[in-house]
C-alpha cells in the first residue's frame, strides 16, 4: 500500500490492520496515522485528547494484532523515518529503517558488529523496543545513543545508559517515549568480510526458517541454557494447527498462517505450545511476540 516516494501523512478510520502486520491477521484500528515526517508526527500528537492508547508499530513483525482491532491510535513510522547516514564514526538510523538495510550499510561503510542485524526481520525501532538479537548478538550491544518523542512532541537524545536492556526486553527512564533512531558505536572492519558474514547468515536463515509464509519470526524466548525450537519439536508439535494457524514444520519456534488463520487461532496455538513445553518439560517459555487489541 505504502509508496517508495514521500507521499503526504494520512489518518485512515477504522483501517485493517492485516496489512500492516506480518502474520497478515487483525482487526482494525480506531484510526491510523502513516506519517510522512516528524514535523508531522510532532503536530498530530498534539491533535490527541489526553489519555488517548497510542501504539507505534514498525513493519509489525513482532506482532499480534487481535480480531476485534485496537482502540486508540496507531501510528506507523517507517514511510517518515528511512534515514542511514555516517555520523563521524558512528552510524546514525532512523527508526524506520529496516535491519537488514542497518546491517548492508554498515558492511560497506567497513563497520563490523552489526551483520547480525541482517537476520531480524523488522525495523531498527522494532528491535531497540525489544532488544531484538540472533546469532549471539543484540540490538543494545553496538547502541550508543538513540533519539526518542515523547506524548507531547518534544524529541530527546538519550544515551545508552539511560536504559537496562536485558534478553528481548528493554527498561525505559521514561513512559509514552517512542524511539524515531539510534546512534550505533561500530569497530573498524573490513567490507568485503562482513559482507561475506551477512551472506552466510541470511543463507542459514533461508535454510533453517519459512521465509515463503506470513509469520512473526520467534514466537518464545529461549530459555536459559535451552532453545525454545528444541522444547517445543520434543513435543511432537512440529504441523500442529489450530485452525488457519500452524507450527511450522522447518522451525518450530514459528507459527505460520497457512492462508486463512485468525488472530485467536494464533493466540490459541501460542498457549498450546507453552501448555505443554510446560507439561512435558516443566520449563515456562516466554513469548517474543507483543499481542494488542481486543477480542472479536
Amino acid at each position: 500500500m505504502m509508496a517508495q516516494a514521500k507521499t503526504a501523512s494520512q489518518l485512515l478510520k477504522n483501517e485493517p490492520l492485516a496489512r500492516y502486520t506480518s502474520w497478515r491477521v487483525g482487526g482494525k484500528a480506531d484510526q491510523l496515522f502513516i506519517a510522512d515526517s516528524v514535523e508531522d508526527l510532532q503536530a498530530f500528537l498534539h491533535t490527541l485528547p489526553v489519555g488517548e492508547p497510542i501504539y507505534f508499530i514498525g513493519l509489525g513483525s513482532n506482532l499480534l494484532v487481535r480480531d476485534g482491532g485496537v482502540r486508540g491510535t496507531v501510528i506507523v513510522m517507517h514511510q517518515a523515518l528511512s534515514e542511514l547516514r555516517m555520523e563521524g564514526e558512528r552510524v546514525y538510523a532512523d527508526a524506520g529503517v529496516t535491519c537488514g538495510k542497518l546491517a548492508r550499510f554498515t558492511a560497506n561503510q567497513a563497520k563490523q558488529g552489526a551483520e547480525f542485524m541482517a537476520g531480524i526481520p523488522g525495523t531498527v525501532g522494532g528491535a531497540l523496543a525489544m532488544n531484538a538479537g540472533c546469532y549471539g548478538a543484540e540490538t543494545w550491544d553496538i547502541v550508543d545513543q538513540v533519539k526518542t518523542i515523547d506524548l507531547a512532541g518534544e524529541l530527546h537524545v538519550r544515551d545508552k545508559a539511560e536504559y537496562v536492556a536485558t534478553y528481548r526486553h528493554v527498561q525505559y527512564p521514561k513512559a509514552d517515549e517512542w524511539f524515531l533512531g539510534a546512534w550505533f558505536a561500530l569497530q573498524a572492519g573490513d567490507a568485503k568480510e562482513s559482507t561475506q558474514k551477512i551472506k552466510q547468515l541470511l543463507a542459514t536463515r533461508l535454510a533453517s526458517q519459512p521465509l515463503n509464509m506470513p509469520s512473526a519470526g520467534s514466537t518464545f524466548r529461549n530459555p536459559e541454557g535451552n532453545y525454545a525450537a528444541k522444547l517445543i519439536e520434543a513435543c511432537g508439535l512440529k504441523g500442529y494447527m489450530i485452525g488457519g494457524a500452524q507450527v511450522s514444520e522447518k522451525h518450530a519456534n514459528f507459527i505460520v498462517n497457512v492462508g486463512n488463520a485468525s488472530a485467536l487461532d494464533i493466540e490459541l496455538l501460542i498457549k498450546h505450545m507453552k501448555e505443554q513445553v510446560l507439561a512435558q518439560h516443566g520449563i515456562e517459555l516466554h513469548q517474543e511476540v507483543r499481542v494488542i487489541g481486543e477480542y472479536a
